[in-house]
């Protein structure tokens, strides 16, 4: 995965991955995503650049919806391709996450 940019505006997050979220860049992604939760009421993923996601990465945003959750925040996924989304879909991660 290249370098994700994380654009703070206020209290509202947006992350732009790029390349893949799987097994070996998900903890690097989730550790630097986790670093701006404590300070966010919302956090928009842009996926626009994202060309695949493993079970590792859907783990990520699962975990990070469950602590926005709690803290009365929320997540939201935009930009997400056919492949990705055909993926959400599959594994039910529609009904948990908000993906637009």
């Amino acid at each position: 995965m290249e370098k994700t940019a994380f654009e703070l505006n206020g209290t509202s997050l947006t992350v732009k991955p790029v390349g893949e979220l799987d097994s070996m860049t998900s903890p690097i992604f989730e550790e630097e995503l986790r670093r701006h939760l404590p300070s966010v009421r919302s956090i928009t993923v842009d996926f626009a650049q994202v060309d695949y996601i493993s079970s590792a990465g859907l783990r990520v945003f699962l975990a990070v919806d469950q602590t926005l959750e709690n803290q009365g925040a929320e997540m939201k996924l935009i930009h997400v391709n056919e492949n990705i989304m055909e993926i959400f879909e599959l594994v039910g991660f529609l009904d948990v996450v908000t993906v637009e």
